[in-house]
C-alpha cells in the first residue's frame, strides 16, 4: 500500500529531470551558433611526441646547398652585427657537400672578428656579391680576436669567390700612434687585424673579390699548400703601414695571377717555409714591390726556394723585386727567378738587402742566410733612385746570381740625378754572371765571376744551413 501512495511523487520528479535536461541542450547549442571562433594555437612537440607532419629542414636554404646569410637573420644594413648569421650559414653548407655561402648584392654586412672553421664536405663556395664590413671602431674589436678579422681554418676544397667586397675599415688602425688617436680610444690594442687568412688549409681558391682597408695585411696564407690567387683587386692608401696585399708564410705550392695590388707596403710578401710559388700578371703599385723577407729575424732559420716571378709590372713603389735578410740569421734562399718586370717610376728596381733594419741601428752580426740561384731576367723600366742594389753578407756572399738583359733609366723630368752612386748599379760580395744588354753600363761589372784566382763559391756555402731547411 505505501509503494502505492509513492508513485505520483517517483513520476513528478522523473518529469522535473527530463525538462532540465532539455534547458540545458538548448542553452549550449544557442552559445555554439553565438560564440566567436577562435583559431587553435600551434604548439611546440617535444621530441619524444609523435606528430603526422614531416620534420622541419636543419637549415633554411633558397634551393639544395646555397644558404643565404639573410636566411639566417642578416639585416644587410651595415650597422647591425650579421656575424651569427654568417657562422650559421658557413656551418650549414660545410655540412654539405658543394655547399655554397651566399652574400647577396645591393647590401652591406656589418661582421666582427670571427673563424669559420672546417673541416667540411668538399668544394665548398663562399660566393660575395655584397659588401662586408669590419667594426668601425676599434674599442669594439674584442681583445682575444685581433690576428684577423675573417679566419678560415682547416678548411679544404673552398672558393671564396665574387663581385663583391671585403672592407676592413683600417684607417683608424693605421693612426694608432698618433696622440689624438690614443686621446679618443680608451683601449689601444698591442696589434692590427689581418682582413682575410687562411690557416692550415689546402686547395684554396680566392678569386675575383675586392679587398680594402685592412688595418694590416689583406689576403694572408698561413701554414697552407694548394693555393690559387686569381683576378682580385687589394687596395689601400701608399701612406697605410703595413699594410701588404699578399702575405705567404709556410705555404707551398701557390700561384697568383691577373691581379691588381696597391698598398701601404709589399704587394706580395714570401715569408720563410714557402717554396713553388709562381706569380705573373700582377699590376704592383703603389707600395713596397714583391718581396721576399725580411728573413732571418732574431737569429731565426729561413727557408724559401722555388719562386717565379714573372709578366709583372711595378709602378711608384719603393722596390721592384726584393730579397731582404737580417744579420745573423740562417737557412736558406734558393732558385728565383725574376723576369719580363716593366718597372716605372721605381726607387730601386733590384735589390737584395743582407743588412735590412726596420729601425735606427741594428747589431752587427756575422751569420746570414745564404742566398743563391737567384736569376734576373729582362727587367725594364726607369728608377728614381738607383737601378741595382745588391748587399750581401761580407761572410757568406750571394752566389749564382744572374743579371740578363737589365734595361734601366733614370726616371723622366728627375734632375740631379747624375751622382756616381745614382746613376751605377752596386753589388757587394755577390757572385754571377752577367749579359746584355745593359743599362747602365755598370751593370756589367757590378757582379765578381767566380773564377777568378780559382775562386769557387760554392764552396762557401753553408751545407749545415742547407739541412736545417732539408734541402
Amino acid at each position: 500500500m505505501k509503494i502505492i501512495k509513492s508513485s505520483p511523487l517517483l513520476a513528478m520528479l522523473i518529469g522535473f529531470i527530463i525538462i532540465a535536461a532539455a534547458i540545458s541542450t538548448i542553452s549550449v547549442e544557442g552559445r555554439k551558433h553565438h560564440v566567436k571562433r577562435i583559431k587553435p594555437k600551434h604548439r611546440r612537440h617535444s621530441k619524444d611526441t609523435p606528430t603526422g607532419s614531416p620534420a622541419p629542414a636543419p637549415y633554411p636554404s633558397t634551393h639544395d646547398g646555397v644558404f643565404n646569410i639573410l636566411s639566417f637573420g642578416a639585416k644587410g644594413d651595415g650597422v647591425s652585427d650579421d656575424t651569427k648569421a654568417l657562422v650559421g650559414a658557413w656551418k650549414a653548407a660545410c655540412k654539405v657537400v658543394g655547399g655554397k655561402v651566399e652574400i647577396p648584392a645591393g647590401k652591406e654586412f656589418m661582421v666582427k672578428a670571427v673563424t669559420l672553421q672546417g673541416p667540411c664536405k668538399e668544394e665548398t663556395v663562399v660566393q660575395i656579391e655584397g659588401t662586408l664590413v669590419a667594426p668601425a671602431k676599434i674599442g669594439s674589436w674584442p681583445k682575444s680576436s685581433l690576428f684577423q678579422w675573417l679566419n678560415f681554418k682547416w678548411v679544404r676544397h673552398v672558393t671564396i669567390q665574387g663581385s663583391g667586397t671585403l672592407d676592413g675599415r683600417g684607417y683608424n688602425w693605421w693612426n694608432l700612434d698618433n696622440w689624438q688617436t690614443q686621446k679618443r680610444n680608451k683601449y689601444i690594442p698591442p696589434m692590427k687585424p689581418t682582413a682575410l687568412r687562411f690557416y692550415s688549409s689546402g686547395n684554396v681558391t680566392v678569386r675575383d673579390i675586392i679587398i680594402v682597408n685592412s688595418p694590416l695585411c689583406h689576403l694572408k696564407f698561413d701554414d697552407s699548400d694548394g693555393v690559387k690567387v686569381n683576378n682580385i683587386t687589394i687596395s689601400s692608401p701608399a701612406n697605410s703601414p703595413n699594410t701588404d696585399g699578399i702575405h705567404l708564410q709556410n705555404t707551398r705550392n701557390v700561384e697568383i695571377q691577373h691581379s691588381n695590388i696597391a698598398c701601404g707596403d709589399d704587394c706580395v710578401s714570401i715569408q720563410t717555409g714557402s717554396s713553388n710559388v709562381h706569380i705573373h700578371h700582377i699590376s704592383c703599385g703603389p707600395g713596397h714591390g714583391i718581396s721576399i723577407g725580411s728573413l732571418g729575424k732574431d737569429e731565426t732559420v729561413a727557408c724559401v726556394s722555388d719562386i717565379i716571378v714573372e709578366d709583372i709590372s711595378i709602378q711608384n713603389t719603393l722596390a721592384g723585386v726584393r730579397i731582404k735578410t737580417w744579420q745573423g740569421g740562417l737557412g736558406v734562399v734558393k732558385n728565383l727567378t725574376f723576369s719580363n718586370i716593366q718597372v716605372t717610376d721605381v726607387q730601386v728596381p733590384i735589390v737584395i738587402d743582407q743588412y735590412y733594419c726596420d729601425k735606427s741601428k741594428c747589431k752587427n752580426q756575422t751569420g746570414a742566410v745564404s742566398i743563391s740561384d737567384v736569376k734576373y731576367n729582362n727587367i725594364v723600366g726607369s728608377f728614381t733612385a738607383q737601378p741595382v742594389r745588391i748587399a750581401c753578407s761580407n761572410n757568406i756572399p750571394c752566389m749564382n746570381v744572374d743579371l740578363m738583359d737589365i734595361r734601366l733609366r733614370p726616371s723622366g723630368g728627375i734632375r740631379g740625378l747624375q751622382t756616381h752612386q745614382q746613376q751605377h748599379a752596386l753589388c757587394w760580395n755577390s757572385y754571377g754572371k752577367t749579359q746584355g744588354p745593359l743599362v747602365p753600363s755598370s751593370i756589367g761589372y757590378c757582379l765578381k765571376k767566380s773564377n777568378i784566382d780559382g775562386y769557387n763559391p760554392k764552396r762557401f756555402i753553408a751545407s749545415s744551413q742547407e739541412k736545417l731547411c732539408h734541402l
